[in-house]
């Protein structure tokens, strides 16, 4: 498992920007910036949809004020789930993206099989990123939604 320190491995996402598909990289998201990064096992799930990305949303300027540069949601799920949870969450101030076949969070280390559920999916965690260098890294027990959320970060910023 990726550990604070370790730079963040090259991969591209999926991301929809105004209905049109985009593929940025690791380092065009990270290079440079200060990015809030939280996973979530699946768009539209019920912790996901009634708590952890809702508490992003509420504290997303308290968040940007800290000086962070972008709040990225991700998940493995398409982008097009992702761009419509987002508009479904009133998201507007963070990047919904798209780990479509798992490839980045199986790198880091922070991926689980849900079987049935959904096959290979991430598990719950929030981290601070620095120029691509993980800061902060809180990683959730299965089942459990204690330390990856919006407060949390908030106070850790």
């Amino acid at each position: 498992m990726i550990e604070v320190g370790a730079t963040l491995p090259e991969a591209v996402f999926s991301v929809l920007e105004n209905g049109e598909m985009k593929n940025p990289n690791t380092g065009t998201l990270f290079n440079g910036k200060k990015v809030v990064l939280f996973a979530v096992p699946g768009a539209f799930t019920p912790t996901c949809s009634a708590a952890h990305l809702p508490g992003y949303v509420a504290l997303a300027d308290k968040i940007k004020a800290k000086g962070v540069d972008e709040i990225i949601c991700i998940s493995v799920n398409d982008a097009f789930v992702m761009d419509a949870w987002g508009k479904s969450q009133n998201a507007s101030e963070m990047t919904m993206l798209a780990d479509g076949n798992g490839a980045f969070t199986k790198s880091i280390g922070l991926d689980m099989d849900t079987d049935a559920f959904g096959g290979v999916r991430s598990i719950r965690y929030s981290m601070i990123v620095d120029d691509g260098v993980v800061r902060a890294l809180n990683v959730e027990e299965p089942g459990q939604f204690e330390v990856s959320d919006a407060d949390t970060i908030l106070k850790q910023l």
